[in-house]
């Protein structure tokens, strides 16, 4: 049986253990470009939502979300390889949609690498639908699959 997971919103102390999963679990075989001085930045932006489960003091899956006028970009979710498929990434990305909803965004946008069918299914089952493949995305080596999902209809001209 899963254990429980807490959700908040991440705390600068938090930047250190998110960047290190996003170098393991998001951008193997890149350079790390989300240190923990970038996560530091979006968990004390404005206009950023950094969210965590945590589970036992340590953090089970985060999300990273920066928020536009009416457009909201998923930077990046990652859920802990003995975490996964216990809703943990869904639970996240509710709190983010309903934040982006609150914030009066309309769509939400995401890129992920082009092969990673396991994260493509995800979205596609939480209404997110591919738009375009983005060639040399990530740091010029590899190609990324962009995605959105609408939340509202958009504003009338």
């Amino acid at each position: 049986m899963p254990q429980l997971a807490t959700l908040t919103l991440a705390r600068p102390a938090d930047s250190r253990e998110i960047a290190e999963m996003s170098r393991d679990l998001i951008e193997q075989g890149l350079g790390w470009s989300w240190t923990p001085a970038r996560v530091q930045r979006f968990i004390t932006g404005k206009e950023c939502s950094v969210v965590i489960a945590r589970r036992e003091r340590r953090i089970a899956a985060f999300g990273i979300m920066h928020f536009g006028d009416d457009i909201a970009h998923l930077n990046l979710l990652a859920v802990a390889t003995g975490h996964r498929r216990q809703g943990l990434g869904r639970r996240l990305m509710d709190w983010l949609t309903c934040t982006a909803i609150e914030a009066g965004v309309f769509r939400i946008n995401l890129e992920l690498r082009t092969h990673n069918d396991e994260a493509r299914i995800f979205y596609q089952v939480l209404g997110f639908m591919a738009l375009d493949v983005v060639p040399g995305y990530y740091q010029g080596r590899e190609a990324a699959l962009r995605m959105t999902r609408r939340l509202a209809r958009d504003r009338p001209s």
